[in-house]
């Protein structure tokens, strides 16, 4: 049976009618706001976590304002440089480099710069990025899981076609640059919906083992990234969008930066819990022991 013989189920998850609304001359568009809420999320749970290791509420907002800009930038940059043709190549519009609203955010520039702004914010505060990574971990990965949802505003990056119940209908005009079997299915398998479920579950597995094993230096930032790239893995296996032109060796290019990226953090999950097993005595970069009222466990949230 083709693709284009696939008829859709009579269950299905529907597309939103708009991914934007105006207030007056402001246009409001759904991508967006899910972006901003994981980011608010991020922050209020990576708050309490933080506390609970021993920092200072309100740190990690602060370190946020290097850390989000640059995680933005990261995320763009890493999209434009992986599909340069939707930009640079015939029929390309290189001002549309800049609409981010349109979608394409790739998560491995985000972390990377994201990173490199939250070691700035770091040392502006006299605090070890390790720490904060661990309790950063499971918010950003929420985060990511709620950003997901931008997706479904936006219609993209589904996966193939799908009759499966929760199958998600695609509106015809958003199927016109897919391959032409393609572009006759009217469901498919929502991509957006696997990640999210998958996200979630990573954050819940992040915070149930570091409370379990008191992980510490930069180890639940390792196990977050190990156990998100092997579900990211088989999600990229199924999507058919554009940018599968950027297929290496029979394999999509963010299949092979889940491998990488997975092999990299195993090995320093592994190195580092051998030199430091269990968590950091102090979280700051001067060595000073945190102050007592600042050691409530009892902060960090559960997750159920």
């Amino acid at each position: 049976m083709t693709p284009s013989s696939l008829l859709p189920s009579p269950l299905f998850i529907p597309s939103p009618s708009q991914g934007v609304w105006h207030l007056g001359p402001f246009p409001i568009r759904g991508y967006a706001l899910c972006i901003i809420l994981g980011v608010v999320v991020a922050i209020w749970l990576g708050e309490r976590r933080w506390a609970a290791r021993g920092g200072l509420r309100g740190q990690v907002s602060d370190i946020a304002i290097w850390a989000v800009p640059f995680g933005l930038v990261g995320g763009r940059l890493y999209h434009v440089i992986t599909d340069p043709a939707a930009y640079f190549g015939t029929g390309g519009d290189p001002l549309a480099v800049f609409y981010v609203w349109q979608g394409g955010l790739g998560i491995w520039g985000a972390v990377a710069l994201g990173g490199i702004g939250a070691w700035i914010g770091c040392r502006r505060h006299g605090v070890r990025l390790p720490p904060m990574a661990d309790a950063l971990a499971p918010g950003i990965v929420i985060a990511q899981a709620i950003g997901r949802w931008g997706n479904w505003f936006n219609q993209e990056l589904f996966g193939k076609p799908s009759t499966l119940p929760w199958a998600l209908e695609i509106d015809p005009q958003h199927r016109q640059d897919l391959a032409p079997q393609y572009r006759s299915v009217e469901t498919f398998h929502p991509t957006f919906l696997y990640e999210c479920l998958w996200d979630l579950g990573t954050a819940g597995l992040v915070i149930w083992l570091d409370r379990r094993f008191r992980l510490g230096h930069g180890r639940a930032f390792a196990l977050y990234v190990m156990v998100y790239t092997v579900g990211r893995g088989w999600i990229e296996y199924l999507r058919i969008d554009p940018v599968e032109a950027n297929d290496v060796f029979g394999l999509r290019l963010n299949v092979w930066t889940s491998i990488i990226v997975f092999l990299l953090a195993t090995a320093y999950f592994v190195v580092v819990g051998r030199r430091h097993p269990g968590r950091e005595a102090t979280v700051w970069r001067d060595g000073r022991e945190p102050s007592p009222d600042l050691e409530d466990q009892d902060a960090e949230p559960h997750v159920t």
